[in-house]
Parts: C-alpha cells; structure tokens; sequence
C-alpha cells in the first residue's frame, strides 16, 4: 500500500556524505570523533554532573572508544549523529553535541549535548546547539528538533531556551536515572522558528 505523503528527508542524505566539520562561533567547532579522543570521552564521564544525567559511565579508555566507534558506525546507519565540541585552535574537546534518534522520513530528531567540567559557564552548549540545530534545518532538511532533559537539571533547560526550543511540557516519570525515574521537559524547535537572538 502506498504512502500518501513523500519522505521530508529521503534516507541515504547522510550516509551519502561524509560527517561535516561545522564552525561554531566563538572559535569551536563541531567534528566528528576521531579515536585519538578516548582520553576526553573517559574523562568527561568521570564527572559526577554528567553522570548524574546519563545512564552509562565510561570504566576505560578502551570502552571510550568502543563509544567512539559505536557513534562513527551510527552516521553510516543514519541512526544518530554524534560531534565533538573541540577548541578550533588546539582542537581540546569541550563537549559533546548529537543528533540521536534521527529519523529521516519523518524529518525528526532528538537533539543531545553535554560540556567538560572547564568548559561550563561560557555558552559553548547553547552555541553549539544552535550550529547543529541551523545545519540540522537548512543543510539536511529535518523539520522537527525535541530536546528532553530531567525537570531538575536547571543548567540543561537554560541550554535549551538560549538555543531556541520553545518548552511543550513534562513528560512524567520518562527516564530512569540512577537516583530513579526523573520527569523530563520536552522542547522543541520547528524549521522556520526563526534565528536565535
């Protein structure tokens, strides 16, 4: 049986292409993972705030990189679409920014970021986010970006509002975190909602 309504991005666009480097202002950019950033992916892990967020922590290096290729792999399969945040100068990850649960036909993603412990504080997560967010839009196709973050991670949900996703409402007791199931804020972010002030 046909489908009456066309694909809003074909599938193949990305696996098509190779996974770009996008420059983010501030001197950041947005690059794929490369296996030399083990180091930074375990590190990033053994920070209390980022695991009191994520469901898994990084024990070696050598699972970092099992991660890393997991999340090169996922490009190809057009399934998710993970960038390091790294220093344009010295090429020092700061963070992590991604586009998970891609789904190409529906023109849907869920957008997902996180910050090194020193990088916090100077609005490399909302910059970020807004890069991923304007390639997400104008250079793919997709129409519809969500953001979900625990209600109580305050610091995630300010990300969310300087990058430009309008607050839908709590999806309750969504995600089971290691102290328990956490309601979560849903944002969003439609093709066309305009350029960040």
């Amino acid at each position: 049986m046909p489908f009456q309504i066309s694909d809003v991005v074909a599938p193949g666009t990305l696996a098509r292409r190779e996974q770009p480097v996008l420059p983010v202002p501030g001197g950041l950019v947005l690059r794929p993972w490369a296996a030399a950033d083990a180091s930074a992916v375990y590190e990033a892990f053994q920070d209390p705030v980022i695991q009191r967020w994520h469901a898994r922590v990084a024990e070696s290096e050598s699972e970092a990189l099992g991660w890393i290729e997991d999340w090169r792999k996922a490009w190809a399969d057009e399934r998710d679409a993970y960038w390091a945040i790294a220093d344009a100068a010295t090429d020092e990850v700061v963070g992590r920014a991604a586009l998970r649960q891609i789904t190409l036909p529906e023109g849907q993603a869920e957008v997902a970021y996180w910050t090194m412990p020193l990088a916090r504080g100077r609005g490399i997560a909302p910059r970020a986010v807004e890069t991923l967010s304007r390639w997400a839009f104008d250079e793919v196709g997709l129409h519809r970006l969500e953001l979900t973050h625990a209600t109580a991670n305050e610091a995630s949900c300010r990300v969310a509002a300087k990058s430009g996703f309008t607050a839908e409402g709590v999806k309750r007791s969504a995600l089971l975190h290691a102290d328990g199931w956490h309601d979560m804020h849903l944002h969003a972010r439609i093709a066309g909602d305009g350029d960040v002030a």
